[in-house]
């Protein structure tokens, strides 16, 4: 998903259920579209199943914590075989991480340990 995709998905999130009329003010103001681009975005993330229009109200049917941890981990399986330690050691050899992050990360991991 491109960076206006997400944005247009952001305000779908933040307000749904809303109607399309206002959705199409909402992308106006915030994004400078009209009316047609927001319908034309707007039939793609329902054909992908994230949301739905019935009787012209746009509702959510995906998350936006489901959706991008789906697409987090459809990155991590195309880009690094599904390692997930793969991903953790390339994104570290860019970026140091702070103790907060290695604790938070400590504590998902020990929460997942069986």
């Amino acid at each position: 998903m491109g960076v206006i995709e997400s944005k247009f998905a952001d305000i779908v999130w933040a307000n749904a259920p809303l109607s399309t009329s206002d959705l199409v003010q909402l992308c106006g103001a915030r994004l400078g579209w009209k009316r047609t681009t927001t319908y034309t975005v707007l039939k793609k993330f329902i054909a992908r199943g994230i949301f739905e229009n019935d009787s012209r109200t746009v509702r959510v049917l995906v998350s936006k914590e489901d959706f991008y941890a789906k697409q987090s981990a459809l990155y991590v399986e195309r880009s690094f075989g599904g390692s997930l330690p793969g991903f953790l050691a390339a994104f570290t050899s860019q970026k140091k991480l702070s103790e907060q992050e290695i604790r938070e990360i400590e504590e998902i991991i020990s929460g997942h340990a069986k």
